[in-house]
C-alpha cells in the first residue's frame, strides 16, 4: 500500500520511518525541517536499534504529494482544522485516513468535514520525541492499536495492520471506543500533570501523594468510560497503567514538552471535549477539571509571554 504521513513528528514520523525502512511507499509531509530532511536524510534514535533513512520522499506542499491508500496523520490537535485543506489532494475513493492523535471526539469532528471518509483511531503506546529537526528520539514502547471508526473494508485495516508487523511494529485491531478511552486513562493524567508539576513520569509516581492522585484521575476516567458503556476498563487496567509507567524510562510526555518549547498545548481534546463528553453521561471528573483548568492558565500565560 502506499502512505502520506501528514506530521512528521515524533509519533507519525516514527511509524513512518518504521514502514519506509521496511520497504513500504511512504510520502512525508515536511514543514519546519523540510530543507534539512531533504540534505541529511530522517534519522530514528531507537531503543530497538538506530537507523537513518538517507533518501525519503519528502515534500512541503501537500498538493505536489501522490494520491494514497492510508493517510497517517500526527498532527497536533491545535492544527487539527488544517486537515479541511491538508487530506483532500491525497484522498482516492477508498483512502483510508488514520488518526495518530491524542484525545477524545477526533474522529467525529473529521467525519463531519468529511463526510464519506474512512476514518481509523491509531492509538501509540510509546516514549518518543522530536526535538531536533530529522531527528526522533524513540525511549521505549512503540505498539499501536488500530480502532476502527467508520472504514467499511475489513480487508483494509488487516492489510494496515499486517504492514505495520512486517514493519517492525506491534500491531493489532481493537474496539474503537474502548482503545479510545482507555488511552486517555494514561493521557488525561500524565500529560497534565507533568505540566502542572513541573516533572517527569517517573517522580510523580514516586512520590505517594502524586501517584494517589494520578491513580484518582485514571479512575474518573475508568468511571467517565464505563458511564459510557465502554467495555475493557477497570481497576486490574489502572494497575496495567501504573506498572507500565513505572517500568518505563522517565519522561516527559508530549504536552510537557509542547510547554516547554512554548507550543500550544493539545487542551481540548484531551481535557475539554472529553470531561464534556462525560458529564452529558451525567458522570463528572473533578480531579481532571481542575487539572484542565490550571493547564488553561498556563497555556494562556506561555502565549502572552510570546
Amino acid at each position: 500500500m502506499k502512505y502520506a504521513v501528514i506530521g512528521t513528528g515524533a509519533i507519525g514520523g516514527f511509524y513512518g520511518a518504521k514502514l519506509a525502512r521496511a520497504g513500504h511507499d511512504v510520502h512525508f509531509l515536511l514543514h519546519s525541517d523540510y530543507r534539512y530532511v531533504c540534505l541529511n536524510g530522517l534519522q530514528v534514535t531507537s531503543c530497538n536499534g538506530d537507523f537513518i533513512l538517507p533518501q525519503i520522499n519528502v515534500y512541503s506542499d501537500v498538493n505536489l504529494m501522490p494520491k494514497v491508500d492510508v493517510v497517517l496523520v500526527g498532527l497536533k490537535t491545535t492544527n487539527e482544522h488544517l486537515l479541511r485543506e491538508l487530506l483532500p489532494p491525497l484522498l482516492h475513493e477508498h483512502t483510508l485516513v488514520l488518526l495518530i492523535q491524542n484525545g477524545i471526539g477526533l474522529e467525529a469532528d473529521v467525519q463531519e468535514w468529511f463526510p464519506g471518509l474512512a476514518l481509523a483511531a491509531g492509538l501509540a503506546f510509546i516514549c518518543s520525541a522530536k526535538t531536533e529537526p530529522g531527528h526522533i528520539n524513540h525511549q521505549c514502547y512503540g505498539q499501536i492499536s488500530i480502532g476502527n471508526y467508520s472504514c467499511g473494508d475489513k480487508a483494509l485495516i488487516d492489510a494496515l495492520v499486517n504492514d505495520f508487523c512486517q514493519a517492525g511494529v506491534e500491531a493489532h485491531e481493537v474496539e474503537y471506543n474502548e482503545a479510545r478511552w482507555k488511552k486517555a486513562v494514561w493521557n488525561m493524567p500524565f500529560n497534565g500533570m507533568t505540566v502542572a508539576m513541573h516533572t517527569q513520569t517517573n517522580l510523580l509516581l514516586q512520590h505517594p501523594a502524586t501517584r494517589q492522585l494520578i491513580t484518582e484521575q485514571m479512575q474518573e476516567v475508568v468511571g467517565a468510560a464505563n458511564a459510557l458503556g465502554v467495555n475493557g476498563l477497570n481497576e486490574a487496567f489502572i494497575q496495567q497503567m501504573l506498572q507500565m509507567t513505572d517500568d518505563m524510562v522517565p519522561y516527559s510526555p508530549s504536552m510537557r514538552l509542547d510547554y516547554d518549547f512554548h507550543r500550544p498545548m493539545e487542551i481540548f481534546y484531551l481535557y475539554t471535549r472529553p470531561i464534556a463528553i462525560a458529564r452529558e453521561a451525567g458522570f463528572a471528573m473533578p480531579k481532571l477539571e481542575m487539572l484542565q483548568q490550571q493547564l488553561l492558565f498556563l497555556d494562556n500565560r506561555t502565549n502572552n509571554v510570546k
